[in-house]
């Protein structure tokens, strides 16, 4: 019988060899040992103390009880009532005076910021300033439905064309190309591109004058100014919610558009609501 055992170094070895290289048996350090199996009752003692194996409906409960839901419900109600005084202010105040208050101004931007990175950065971008498919940019001086407070508040509150808010944001522009002939179209196309200062054949601006008058000018105005109370965007500026090419206004003219805004009503709390409203309001664009 084959002696495993390394007479230099006295050490069981495996049996293995390799080009004449054993490979010792070496025995682990007795701390690591008991380290080892205190890890192991540890984690036996933690499975039946605190919430672990995965059932059907939920983990076991544990002998302690411990939720960490209910550590975060718990923490988030403190600081809510914290902050209820402060949030019924901010309900109090009329809109205009919130920002300026000395006691909720900057709690209220403060919050608004939160709400804003939550709910609203996803489609108007990190810094408010738009993206494109129809998101607006918030901090230039360019509302489809008005940029002061008050017209803020009322946007966020009920959103733009929510089917079931009776006091939504409402405008419906045709789809055209159901409506006119192509080259009616293309002759629309060089009006509006004539109306923003881009190069347009002037023919065709003459003879669309007409049409536009017809077709377009009850809500974006006669000179292109837009129509706040209709929500219809200027046409006479270099602020495109969707693009100001000729390919992309004659889509919109046979297409049309119609984006739709939440209403954040059901979702966020008044105070909440204000507080945004406040934040967007602050942001450079409001007025």
């Amino acid at each position: 019988m084959a002696d495993n055992k390394d007479k230099s170094q006295n050490v069981e070895t495996t049996g293995h060899e390799w080009d004449g290289i054993e490979e010792l048996n070496t025995p682990l350090p007795r701390w690591w040992l008991w380290t080892f199996y205190a890890t192991i009752v540890w984690a036996l003692g933690y499975m039946v103390m605190y919430p672990a194996w995965p059932m059907l409906t939920q983990a076991t409960a544990g002998v302690l009880g411990y939720s960490s839901r209910a550590e975060v419900a718990a923490d988030i109600a403190a600081v809510n009532e914290r902050n209820a005084p402060l949030e019924a202010r901010i309900n109090e105040l009329p809109l205009q005076e919130i920002a300026g208050d000395a006691e909720v101004g900057g709690f209220a931007v403060s919050g608004g910021s939160a709400v804003f990175r939550t709910f609203c950065e996803q489609c108007h971008g990190a810094g408010a300033g738009g993206l494109p498919g129809g998101y607006p940019n918030l901090v230039d001086d360019d509302w489809l439905w008005g940029g002061e407070i008050e017209d803020i508040y009322l946007t966020i509150r009920h959103g733009i064309r929510v089917e079931d808010d009776d006091d939504t944001r409402w405008s419906q522009m045709p789809a055209y190309g159901e409506i006119l002939e192509r080259e009616e179209i293309d002759l629309l196309v060089n009006y509006v591109l004539a109306l923003s200062g881009q190069q347009h054949d002037a023919a065709q601006v003459e003879a669309a004058a007409d049409l536009y008058e017809l077709n377009c000018a009850g809500c974006h105005g006669f000179d292109g100014e837009g129509n706040r109370f209709e929500g219809a965007p200027a046409l006479n500026d270099a602020i495109w919610l969707f693009g100001g090419d000729a390919d992309t206004i004659r889509d919109v003219i046979v297409n049309a558009r119609f984006g739709v805004m939440p209403a954040w009503q059901p979702r966020l709390t008044e105070a909440q609501i204000r507080q945004v409203a406040v934040y967007v309001h602050q942001l450079g664009g409001g007025e």
